[in-house]
């Protein structure tokens, strides 16, 4: 886990601001690389931040000059030939622009709302009466730490989470949390861009309650009007959760889909058994269009 220029519109959550993704207006993901950073450079804040994301990008901060000096070395040349674009907005002269990196890989593996794979040996444990609940948006904040706690390399950097409370603030990041009575033994969160939530990390305290996380957030979301999740990287892990690869500027057009009618994802303490009902698989209320269905054939992340 872990779009299209123009100003932020308001229906994310976010305010305008004077470095609302100006940085990204050259980018030219049809020609950008898919295995690689399309970009370096920049600054982090959280309106240029959900400009990336409705863009199609996420950001990877440099954990520590070492880290950097390894992406100088890396993708120079790349950068010097143009396949990588070096973007304008750093602080100043001195700041280093392979600090941080900007991802949109191709393919891109999604999920429908109510394609996220739970697996019949879950299901029966929540069936079964696995005393879980879940909620959303209650520890935003704490879900975030708990995913950066002890994560290597470090890309959860201190400004970057800064700028995801912001945007948590004004409603444009979310959350789902599973609870044991009240411990915090799993979540997940992501950012939401349009129709898409794009899920950036996820952890658990107690075997497979990051999937149970991961569902719940689905299935609100769904619920909510929301058309798809981005689980960003594709690996036998997300592909595990349900996701499945699709073209990059699949991708991207789902992300230019009209999302008037999706709401914030309701916040209300549920039984996690709900769940378990399903055969295996998460359901919502939502439809699900172009990746809905494409995330009943296979899902992920």
């Amino acid at each position: 886990m872990s779009g299209a220029p123009g100003a932020l519109g308001a229906s994310d959550g976010a305010a305008h601001g004077p470095g609302d993704g100006r940085a990204f207006a050259g980018l030219d993901l049809a020609r950008a690389p898919g295995d690689a950073p399309v970009a370096f450079g920049g600054a982090l804040g959280p309106d240029v931040l959900l400009a990336a994301y409705r863009r199609g990008l996420f950001p990877m901060p440099a954990a520590d000059e070492l880290a950097s000096a390894f992406n100088e070395a890396r993708f120079e040349e790349a950068v010097a030939s143009g396949e990588v674009a070096l973007l304008p907005g750093t602080a100043s002269p001195e700041d280093d622009p392979y600090a941080l990196a900007w991802w949109s890989p191709d393919p891109r593996p999604v999920i429908a709302p109510d394609g996220v794979r739970i697996g019949s040996r879950l299901s029966r444990r929540l069936r079964n009466g696995l005393a879980w609940w879940t909620s959303a948006d209650r520890a935003f904040e704490r879900v975030v730490a708990a995913c950066a706690d002890g994560r290597e390399p470090v890309w959860l950097t201190p400004e970057l989470r800064d700028a995801l409370r912001r945007l948590h603030d004004c409603g444009a990041a979310h959350s789902a949390e599973v609870w044991e009575g009240e411990e915090l033994i799993g979540g997940v969160f992501g950012v939401r861009a349009g129709p898409v939530l794009s899920l950036d990390s996820m952890f658990n305290r107690r075997p497979d309650a990051a999937r149970v996380a991961v569902a719940d957030l689905a299935n609100r979301f769904g619920a909510a009007g929301g058309r798809l999740l981005d689980a960003q990287w594709d690996t036998p892990h997300v592909r595990a959760l349900g996701a499945v690869p699709i073209e990059r500027r699949r991708y991207l057009a789902e992300l230019a889909a009209p999302a008037d009618d999706v709401r914030p994802p309701a916040p209300d303490a549920l039984p996690a058994a709900r769940l378990g009902t399903s055969g295996g698989r998460s359901r919502s209320r939502a439809g699900g269009g172009p990746g809905g269905g494409a995330g009943r054939r296979r899902r992920r992340r």
